[in-house]
């Protein structure tokens, strides 16, 4: 499937098929695949709970203004960012000291420049993780298409329920859902909605 393929075939599944199973390893390919996303300073804030149980999908159905496709898609993938992410624990930090040859200052200094950009409110930690988790999750949409697997993003979700009933860390922030699976073959999807383009929402300076 071509580049321009993926663009326009992607669409917002409201309708899975409950029959047809996700293959863990062909999931494992779709993550394996989207984590080619960019991150600030390649941190990788990001982390995914992927929810395939009978019992977690109860769970999360109901704080998911029970929409049915949580029950019907094979697996619902919950997209979390770390607001600590641009922290010294991050191991990703390991990788930079081999790169700098083992410079503990250039080391250093890098990291602090990631403080200072990320870590200095709660609302720079809070904008960091976002916005790195959600190139993420628009990364495993596409990369999802390109294996054929159709996709639908959810934000009418209850973020603190999620939070509290799947016991994530202070510091981890849920983003967003996606529900991953196949269309019902049975159902029609809308024709796709206007877009707007260059013109209406660019302004050059």
């Amino acid at each position: 499937m071509s580049s321009k393929e993926i663009f326009e075939e992607r669409r917002s599944i409201n309708f899975f098929d409950s029959k047809k199973n996700l293959e863990d390893n062909l999931l494992k390919d779709i993550i394996n695949r989207a984590v080619l996303a960019p991150s600030a300073f390649n941190l990788q804030p990001w982390e995914i709970i992927a929810v395939k149980s009978k019992e977690a999908k109860d769970k999360l159905y109901k704080l998911s203004s029970n929409q049915p496709k949580v029950l019907e898609a094979p697996v619902t993938l919950i997209i979390l960012g770390d607001k600590n992410g641009y922290d010294k624990s991050n191991p990703i930090w390991d990788i930079f000291l081999k790169n700098f040859d083992g410079d503990e200052e250039k080391l250093a200094n890098t990291q602090g420049f990631a403080y200072s950009l990320y870590g200095t409110s709660e609302e720079r930690k809070l904008k960091f993780a976002e916005s790195n988790a959600a190139l993420l999750a628009m990364s495993i949409m596409y990369a999802a298409k390109s294996f054929g697997v159709d996709s639908h993003p959810m934000s009418g979700i209850d973020f603190d329920g999620i939070k509290k009933e799947f016991h994530l860390d202070d510091n981890k922030t849920v983003v967003m859902t996606i529900a991953l699976g196949y269309l019902e073959e049975s159902k029609t999807l809308y024709p796709r909605a206007y877009r707007k383009n260059y013109e209406e929402i660019v302004k050059e300076l």
